[in-house]
């Protein structure tokens, strides 16, 4: 008897990482992406403990650790006069949560799990492919596929749909009632600047965040500390047709003037700037449709609050291994997978919309927010984490 087949839609982070986990559950996997080239947009990205475990048992973590950095605390500053509020401390990270806190490039991520399904001869990667539509019946699912000017088929066992935020797949799901995706006031501004360029407080084995009036700033070293992610998240009102463009240093030199002077020179030193829309929707009541299963932001898009987009997309991509190797009745099993992964998804999702709220808080309100900073300080801060970033649920998702 041969190997089921599952195809996947979108070779993102999730995509790969559902490819990596479906091919240890036994299943031949087709992947697809309408890029004729995998090139990772963006720049830094936070693994917390609940994402690194699994890419632990993937393998992928032992080929991203040598480009990735521990850091050793967050720390949490007030934007006018730069007073650190709270630090939350992550050298224990591991021995608490049972796997390493990390941070690394996006790109390094992908290079990673792109190696990883590079090695596995039951996963065949196609690119320049865009999965069109799809046709699910009982005893499968077939696909059509755009590649160029041809037109394609294919057939599984299952279709799992990891194509975005922006999911066409999603919006062709039945019963799915997928809502609007909105744009959510803000804006995210992206940059990576040298670190010789770098004020040297910001090189730092630490993650910062900056809270300030409709507005936060982080950053974080990478690759060895040559370069410093930096991440400004405004509110403002934008508009565009695309997903990245390019970003205007003279808005963030506007909008940020009256912050301390290390976070003003930091943004300065930023030489290429692109920003992104930050998109949100409505938590949705099925992930699945017969033999068709939607998977990270195509089912439950995250604001970046919690720093949990790419980790969800890693556990929905676990939970999915895990229930079609325990079931073999495909329609079964996807609805295992949406019943393990569903309301802890959208609880993050919740979640995340609520600390943009806290971060962009102004007035007394935001005086408030600093004196209870202060007060919990940063043990009592962390623990307000550990059910989000105890592997061990995350292996249980």
């Amino acid at each position: 008897m041969s190997a089921p087949h599952a195809l996947i839609a979108g070779a993102g982070i999730g995509g790969l990482s559902a490819a990596l986990c479906l091919a240890r559950a036994g299943y031949r996997v087709s992947l697809f992406d309408q890029a004729e080239a995998l090139e990772e947009a963006g720049a830094g990205l936070q693994l917390s403990p609940n994402a690194s475990s699994i890419l632990r048992r993937l393998g992928v973590l032992e080929r991203l650790l040598p480009s990735s950095l521990a850091p050793r605390a967050v720390r949490i500053r007030r934007a006018r006069d730069g007073a650190t509020l709270c630090v939350l401390p992550l050298e224990d990270a591991e021995k608490r949560w049972g796997a390493p806190y990390l941070l690394a490039h996006r790109a390094d991520l992908q290079r990673a799990l792109l190696d990883a399904v590079a090695r596995e001869d039951a996963i065949k990667l196609h690119t320049g492919a865009a999965v069109a539509g799809f046709l699910s019946g009982a005893d499968g699912v077939a696909i059509a596929l755009r590649k160029g000017l041809i037109r394609l088929e294919a057939s599984g066992d299952c279709l799992i749909c990891a194509d975005g935020s922006r999911s066409l797949l999603r919006e062709k799901l039945p019963g799915t009632r997928p809502g609007a995706l909105r744009f959510s006031g803000r804006t995210a501004w992206r940059a990576l600047v040298d670190a010789r360029c770098a004020p040297p407080e910001m090189l730092r084995a630490e993650t910062s965040l900056w809270l300030g009036r409709k507005a936060h700033l982080v950053h974080y070293p990478l690759r060895g500390g040559t370069v410093v992610n930096v991440v400004a998240i405004v509110e403002e009102d934008f508009r565009a047709d695309g997903w990245s463009t390019e970003g205007c240093s003279a808005f963030l030199a506007e909008r940020f003037a009256r912050w301390d002077t290390a976070a003003r020179n930091l943004l300065a030193a930023a030489e290429n700037w692109r920003k992104w829309p930050l998109l949100d929707r409505d938590p949705i009541a099925h992930w699945t449709s017969g033999r068709v299963a939607l998977l990270g932001d195509a089912a439950h898009p995250m604001l970046p609050f919690l720093a949990q987009g790419a980790a969800q997309a890693i556990e929905d991509a676990a939970a999915l291994g895990g229930a079609l190797s325990r079931d073999r009745n495909v329609e079964r099993a996807l609805l295992a997978y949406q019943a393990a992964r569903q309301a802890r998804a959208t609880h993050v999702q919740q979640a995340s919309r609520r600390q943009g709220v806290i971060y962009h808080l102004s007035g007394p309100a935001a005086l408030a927010r600093d004196l209870a900073f202060r007060a919990l300080g940063g043990e009592n801060m962390l623990a307000r984490y550990d059910w989000l970033y105890d592997a061990r649920g995350g292996e249980a998702a």
